[in-house]
């Protein structure tokens, strides 16, 4: 069980260690000014700052209504529904890389809908299907962008 303290502090330490990176890269690249105008860093620069102040913000807030921040933020029931969704998109990935995008877009849709949707089966697959047909039509031929193909698609000629 996190408490909701807990969550939130993690989430200001999280987002100032990346705005302190981002503060990093725009120091490499430079954040003054030259005979052009601004070097290519001091947008980001302003950025970074930004976010590592607003983190602090949120990290004080946090700290000073601590009693406020005792509820539970992720119990058992609620990190059971977070494991498979991102399951289910360690699965995507994964099936894409060996069965292509088509494919695993079908099966994920199919098996997002009917177990966290608690749709029937049938609804899942005419969605996953739907959709990869969609991104066929209007990818591959309408803007002729190519997505990663398995080995079903070699076997039906779609190349």
């Amino acid at each position: 069980m996190i408490s909701r303290f807990t969550a939130e502090l993690a989430t200001a330490v999280g987002t100032a260690t990346f705005g302190a990176v981002v503060l990093g890269g725009a120091v490499e690249y430079g954040i003054g000014w030259d005979s052009a105008g601004p070097e290519p860093g001091a947008f980001p620069f302003y950025i970074g700052a930004m976010i590592v102040v607003a983190s602090g913000v949120n990290a004080a807030r946090t700290v000073m209504q601590r009693p406020l921040a005792g509820r539970v933020f992720l119990d058992r029931a609620r990190f059971s529904r977070i494991a498979s969704f991102f399951g289910l998109a360690a699965a995507f990935v994964l099936l894409s890389v060996y069965l292509g995008l088509y494919v695993a877009t079908v099966l994920y849709l199919s098996a997002a809908i009917w177990w966290q949707g608690r749709y029937r089966p049938w609804v899942g697959a005419v969605c996953g299907i739907t959709a990869s047909l969609f991104f066929y039509f209007v990818l591959e031929k309408g803007f002729q962008v190519p997505l990663l193909k398995g080995p079903i698609e070699a076997m039906l000629g779609i190349y």
